[in-house]
């Protein structure tokens, strides 16, 4: 498996009735094995994930569920990362 930077940034419109279902979709990933960390950024404007998938195609298609993608409330980019 590789890992993939999930960034989640919030629209303008953001509804802060998505934040516990996204976290409930937080949580599958993390019991199903496909989570690494997870978190927020202290100035509110998003936050970031580390997403474990085959490929990249399969990573997108994992995150395009997240309900904070997918109620339009956040802008949501995968990258492949090479970390150490």
């Amino acid at each position: 498996m590789k890992q993939y930077l999930v960034l989640a940034m919030r629209r303008p419109e953001f509804d802060p009735a998505v934040v516990e279902p996204h976290l409930a979709y937080i949580a599958g990933l993390r019991a199903r094995g496909q989570l690494e960390c997870s978190g927020g950024f202290s100035d509110k404007s998003g936050g970031a994930y580390i997403l474990l998938a085959d490929n990249l195609v399969e990573a997108q298609a994992i995150t395009a569920q997240d309900p904070v993608l997918t109620s339009g409330s956040s802008d949501i980019t995968v990258y492949e990362w090479n970390a150490h």
